[in-house]
């Protein structure tokens, strides 16, 4: 006989969420942000032509890596030969997704991170929530998701976003932190005020381990287009889902060569901007 009985935390759970259900405007309000914001990121993506999008990211890779040749040639054969493959659509719609999450991902992430720098109140209220973030499965994540803004591209995205941030917030409180405190002396005896000195001194010397945490949560977002899949997000992912239920091994290897090939090149050009100098 249990001397305890159970906790019914399953059905509080239940409850919170049923509760939150009833700010349905509020939801309704995301879901159309992300949607304007995703809308946007396609139409973009899919303004110009197959050809001459394989082009701009041949010249971009070539601006920021002038040394590195043997990276834009790897960049112009693998976007052709996704497009060869007929993959095309399902890369634009993988790109929005993984693009959209990052910015979100960007736009929450990096405010949140200084704010913990600044504060350690405000850190140790955080991290134990950036480490649920990080090691709950990214499985359990497409539940609220689903419940909250139905199924399709949104829900994907807020999951991602979810998985895909704690790099960002971490590596945006750290970068800030270790830089030297005699830049921070100097700064405040010259007057700095607190945006100046933020902006001016400890924002440009912790760049590079914000990128890194930038470059983190990016190809994260990118981890998370299969599973997204599954709750109807479009893209390279659903390929990948519909050759598993279907035991196409060819057509899963063709998806996942493409998938491998953009989270190459993200990784390659998030890198660059973590240079302490690019050539223009």
């Amino acid at each position: 006989m249990d001397l305890i009985p159970q906790l019914p935390l399953a059905e509080w759970i239940h409850h919170f969420v049923e509760w939150l259900k009833n700010a349905g405007g509020f939801f309704n309000g995301i879901r159309s942000v992300i949607d304007q914001l995703v809308t946007g990121i396609e139409w973009l993506l899919d303004f110009p032509p197959a050809w001459l999008f394989i082009l701009i990211m041949v010249g971009l890779t070539v601006l920021l890596n002038r040394k590195k040749w043997g990276l834009a040639v790897f960049v112009l054969l693998g976007l052709y030969l996704i497009y060869n493959l007929g993959y095309w659509d399902g890369l634009i719609r993988t790109l929005a997704l993984v693009l959209s999450s990052g910015i979100i991902a960007i736009f929450i992430g990096i405010p949140l991170g200084i704010w913990m720098s600044k504060s350690k109140i405000v850190e140790s209220i955080f991290k134990p929530i950036l480490d649920l973030m990080q090691t709950m499965p990214a499985f359990v994540y497409l539940i609220p998701a689903v419940a909250f803004f139905g199924i399709g591209m949104v829900p994907g995205i807020v999951a991602s976003v979810i998985f895909a941030m704690p790099p960002t917030v971490r590596l945006t409180n750290l970068g800030i932190k270790q830089v030297s405190k005699e830049l921070i002396e100097a700064a405040d005896a010259f007057g700095s005020t607190p945006a100046q000195k933020l902006f001016k001194v400890e924002l440009p010397m912790a760049r590079g381990t914000i990128m890194a945490g930038v470059n983190q949560s990016i190809m994260l977002a990118l981890s998370m287009v299969v599973i997204a899949a599954m709750i109807g997000a479009p893209g390279l992912g659903q390929e990948v889902y519909y050759a598993v239920g279907q035991n196409n091994v060819g057509k899963g290897f063709e998806t996942g060569i493409a998938i491998v090939i953009i989270a190459i090149i993200l990784d390659r050009l998030t890198q660059s901007f973590n240079k302490e100098k690019v050539e223009v």
